[in-house]
């Protein structure tokens, strides 16, 4: 239980002032007179918070930055020769930051997804009747929340009643409460941003971790400047796959679907937090568990949309890998040990980044990591590193949920003539 009394508790201040904030009648996702939206800052709130919590560090030793940089022009290099990937003629600055603002460097590159889910809240309000009366939110009181507000904890016009008013507002701030929890779990592990293998929508640099960075060369008896290296490497793979036109369109194609379909997602989300679906949730259970809300709500167009997201992603994170493995043989003397290091990390320790793809309908499982390394193994076997290499050629060579498990066949089939351009899928490029 949260201790009222603890000034340092995040979740006291944070959700007085997202019931001040619904008081207020700042409703819907453009807030009230141009502010910020009540539900966006309770996000960047929450992640922070959460991802502050037993951080070490707040800041990164300039020379440490100063390393990173010369890690990254060699890693950069190396890259450029292993993927044949062009890099547009810039190379991204690796940005070594604290927990908490790595948190929100990951919230605010899944903006664009997080509006979209909330505009397709808005189309169907968030029916909150009965809720606040038995259990549910109405735990708030427990957590020494409702005393402050005057009236708001109960009775005719309480708790229930504004909820009912300004349910348009509770459906977006809930949901940005899940993906402010997310990111700010996912801070506290992830070594950057490339673990959720998904676009990061207007980020020209990249996002890396440096306390659990060492944390992770400690944890596993690493050295830690190719530790360094080797995220170096690994990230700028990534981005060049997710850089290509194709790749990041389909990718946003995808999750804007999955935002199209929430409507139904929401009805079920309304339904648990009535206790529709059995006793609701505490407000502790929904914060302190990033997948308790949309556990179990996945309609059959979610399920459609997620194979081929998680397909599609599976490959791109086995891909990296792979590239990452043989860049990291060249260049350290740890590479095995780095490359078990992290497989140990993905199957076991992931549970931030577990709990993130789930709210983008994706599945980095240790079933997935499995699946995406025998496709890539697999392709290799058949058609060595130029048939691999043959993965990002054009959309039409990104492979499908079934070719996935059967590389075979995904060889086939790009070997077919394109329809449009009369020669293999894989000759056209963006």
């Amino acid at each position: 239980m949260v201790n009222p009394g603890d000034a340092g508790n995040p979740l006291q201040g944070l959700l007085g002032d997202l019931m001040r904030a619904i008081g207020g009648g700042a409703m819907g996702p453009g807030g009230a007179s141009g502010t910020t939206a009540p539900w966006w800052e309770a996000a960047r709130a929450l992640a922070q918070s959460v991802a502050a919590e037993g951080a070490t560090q707040d800041r990164v030793d300039p020379l440490d930055r100063i390393a990173l940089g010369e890690l990254v022009r060699v890693a950069e290099l190396h890259v450029s020769e292993a993927t044949g990937l062009s890099g547009g003629g810039r190379t991204p600055e690796i940005v070594r930051g604290a927990r908490p603002e790595w948190a929100v460097r990951a919230l605010d590159a899944w903006r664009p997804a997080l509006e979209r889910m909330v505009a397709a809240q808005a189309t169907t309000p968030l029916d909150l009747g009965g809720l606040g009366t038995s259990g549910g939110l109405g735990d708030l009181g427990d957590l020494g929340v409702l005393g402050d507000l005057g009236g708001l904890g109960g009775g005719e016009g309480g708790l229930a009643h504004l909820l009912g008013q300004f349910a348009s507002t509770m459906g977006p701030l809930l949901l940005g409460l899940q993906f402010g929890s997310a990111a700010g779990h996912l801070a506290r592990s992830a070594l950057g941003q490339s673990v959720v293998p998904i676009p990061w929508m207007g980020a020209k640099d990249i996002a890396v971790a440096a306390e659990n960075v060492t944390t992770f060369a400690s944890d596993w008896s690493l050295p830690i400047d190719e530790t360094r290296l080797w995220v170096c490497v690994r990230e700028l793979a990534a981005r060049r796959v997710l850089d290509r036109g194709h790749v990041s369109s389909r990718l946003d194609e995808l999750l804007a679907a999955a935002a199209a379909e929430m409507t139904a997602v929401q009805e079920g989300l309304a339904d648990r937090l009535r206790g529709a679906e059995g006793a609701p949730p505490s407000m502790e259970q929904m914060l302190g568990d990033p997948e308790s809300l949309l556990a179990d709500l996945v309609t059959p167009a979610n399920r459609y949309r997620s194979a081929q997201l998680t397909a599609l992603t599976t490959v791109i994170g086995a891909y990296v890998d792979h590239v990452t493995a043989g860049i990291a043989a060249s260049l350290t003397s740890a590479s095995g040990r780095l490359g078990e290091a992290w497989y140990r990390y993905r199957v076991e320790d992931s549970q931030g980044e577990a709990a993130a793809a789930a709210l983008f309908g994706l599945d980095l499982g240790a079933t997935e990591v499995d699946r995406g390394r025998a496709f890539v193994e697999g392709v290799v076997e058949r058609a060595g590193p130029e048939g691999l290499a043959r993965l990002w050629g054009s959309a039409r060579t990104l492979p499908t949920p079934a070719e996935v498990d059967a590389p075979g066949l995904w060889l086939e089939r790009i070997d077919l003539p394109d329809p449009e351009l009369g020669g293999p899928a894989s000759e056209t490029t963006d």
